[in-house]
């Protein structure tokens, strides 16, 4: 078995930080039984370019319990937990191809790695798995049934890729389903968020200002958190549609422009490129902590950041002081994903749904990859429910039903008042 990661003698702590995760991973766990018992990726390659952390873990124990030979490589240099890469593959034989702070060049030589297996289904995190094939790997293409991505950004990459028909299979676009987005993006990323700026900084978010740039989903998630903490929130949008949602939510709107000369913290939730740019850093007030929680490091002009700097100073792990000027700014994290470089992601809890989506993605390309186009697909609202009431399941939580009759009323056009 081939592997590249950064020491095996750190199999054992990981082994535990994987059994801990699957504690909290019911849905996905009953799943993996299911697969154990019915193999239906018996004989199927997967390659997966994900955060190589102990949730992941779990979706690739459960795929290789459904028969698949996996293969594993980090969606970012810095989210890779060490010590459950080497678990996975002493413990659980499954080959992982990443070490935390890799560089670009090892980065890219693990995704290739990753699809030299020649897979027949593609797992993403960001799209840059499937951009690698379609851009220098298309020889691998032919053998592909389908893919599956798990976040926003790498939707609209994908998307965008349908569009202009240079899509060469078909997706499963994860990210959609609403038990993915509606807890992974929303409370994933609003406590691992903070979770990451508290660990980097132990600041005090009462009190302060805190400026969310994106009011999506995860957008969402970050600034419920930050002002239950306490925070007065300001929200920086150019969608007027979530613009005024977030009016109406409580938090003030305003333009980045405006936002960053009062904000004690920013943070980018977009998956833009330079929502923080150079024009801002030069008007932030003295002492902002900014960091990005969207996806790739191109939320926050880093370049522009350091190009006009004339001090840097590494205070703290994951925490830079920049000189711009006579003040400081505060870029955490590099401008990666700080609620992975700097914490350790999102809760098992709900990651088990959006993992219990991917597994599930992968079953239904196999049934009907023949009937699907080249494009971006969500899972059928079945698939969605049936995730969902696991989870209430496991929760021990119940809920109503219709009633016959209530059922004939809502489909019927014939009843009336």
């Amino acid at each position: 078995m081939k592997y590249d990661i950064k020491s095996i003698k750190l199999a054992a702590s990981g082994k535990k930080r994987i059994e801990w995760a699957d504690r909290d991973m019911p849905v996905l766990r009953d799943i993996r039984e299911e697969f154990k018992k019915n193999k239906p990726l018996k004989g199927i390659r997967i390659s997966a370019c994900l955060h190589v952390t102990s949730e992941t873990a779990n979706l690739m124990r459960t795929l290789k319990e459904g028969g698949a030979e996996t293969v594993l490589c980090a969606s970012n240099p810095l989210s890779t937990q060490d010590e459950v890469a080497a678990s996975l593959v002493k413990d659980y034989g499954i080959s992982v191809f990443a070490i935390t702070g890799i560089n670009n060049k090892g980065y890219y030589k693990h995704l290739n790695a990753a699809i030299s297996i020649e897979p027949h289904i593609t797992m993403d995190d960001g799209a840059d798995l499937i951009s690698t094939l379609h851009k220098k790997r298309k020889d691998l293409i032919k053998n592909i049934l389908g893919g599956t991505e798990e976040t926003t950004t790498g939707v609209i990459r994908l998307k965008a890729m349908a569009a202009k028909k240079v899509l060469e299979f078909p997706v499963i676009a994860v990210n959609d389903s609403y038990t993915k987005y509606l807890f992974d993006n929303r409370y994933g990323t609003g406590q691992s968020t903070m979770d990451g700026i508290l660990r980097s900084t132990n600041r005090l978010i009462a009190g302060s200002v805190f400026t969310v740039a994106g009011y999506g989903w995860c957008g969402k998630g970050t600034a419920m958190r930050a002002k239950g903490m306490g925070a007065n929130v300001i929200i920086t949008e150019v969608d007027p549609i979530k613009a005024l949602e977030a009016h109406m939510d409580g938090f003030r709107v305003m333009k980045m422009n405006d936002a960053c000369k009062t904000s004690d913290f920013i943070v980018t939730v977009t998956g833009d490129i330079n929502v923080i740019d150079k024009h801002h850093f030069k008007s932030m007030k003295d002492g902002c902590i900014i960091a990005n929680s969207g996806h790739f490091d191109v939320e926050i002009n880093t370049k522009a950041l350091k190009k006009m700097s004339k001090k840097i100073t590494e205070i703290r792990d994951n925490l830079t002081e920049y000189m711009v000027g006579k003040k400081n700014v505060y870029l955490l994290a590099n401008g990666r994903l700080v609620n992975l470089s700097s914490a350790e992601g999102h809760p098992a809890c709900v990651m088990d749904m959006s993992f219990a989506n991917q597994a599930l993605g992968a079953t239904y390309i196999l049934k009907n990859y023949k009937k699907m186009k080249k494009d971006v697909y969500k899972l059928p609202d079945n698939v969605d429910s049936n995730i969902a009431k696991r989870k209430m399941r496991s929760l021990s939580i119940k809920f109503d039903t219709l009633t016959p009759e209530q059922k004939e009323y809502l489909s019927s056009w014939q009843i009336g008042t």
